[in-house]
């Protein structure tokens, strides 16, 4: 069965259900395969998420684990530096509401890529995280590379928080904006 599933999300309400004993059993089943562990956080310690691939913190959850203040673009950098080396994940994608996404990744030094918001107007925020992961992950599960599977994420957000309520996007609308 493993070999049938590209990527497992994990968001964390905050309501109990996520801990450190369930993210590492989930990691146990990933492990040995192309699985893509994707985690949208709640809790401040961001340890528990440790060595999952990519987490998708909003920027006041990132300060806050991070211990950090983004005041201009030296501490987004610091950010997102030491969030990736602390807690081991291969890529963080921080979103910044109207100023966009920035996506950290590991590789021979941390590479940073900031994506502009795409929303054209903004009615409803509602759903937006849930939005940006769970089509990152598809986007992932489907082969895309990290700045691929972001670039289709940013442009889901940004259909999703022009409408009023918790809203999807259609296959047919992230087509119509690309």
């Amino acid at each position: 069965m493993r070999d049938q599933i590209g990527a497992i999300v994990i968001s964390d309400y905050s309501k109990g259900v996520v801990s450190r004993e369930l993210i590492e059993g989930i990691k146990a089943i990933a492990a040995g395969s192309e699985i893509f562990l994707c985690v949208d956080p709640k809790q401040s310690d961001f340890s528990i998420y440790s060595g999952v691939h990519v987490i998708t913190p909003n920027h006041h959850e990132a300060q806050r684990a991070a211990g950090l203040e983004i005041i201009n673009g030296d501490d987004l950098l610091k950010l997102g530096e030491t969030l990736l080396k602390k807690f081991d994940f291969q890529a963080l994608l921080v979103t910044r509401g109207e100023e966009g996404m920035s996506l950290f990744e590991r590789g021979r030094r941390i590479g940073h890529t900031h994506f502009p918001a795409q929303a054209k107007e903004v009615y409803d925020v509602t759903g937006a995280g849930d939005t940006v992961i769970g089509v990152l992950a598809l986007a992932l599960a489907a082969q895309a590379n990290l700045r691929e599977a972001t670039s289709l994420a940013n442009h889901a957000a940004g259909i999703v928080v022009g409408k009023v309520g918790t809203s999807t996007v259609s296959q047919k609308e992230l087509i119509g904006v690309l």
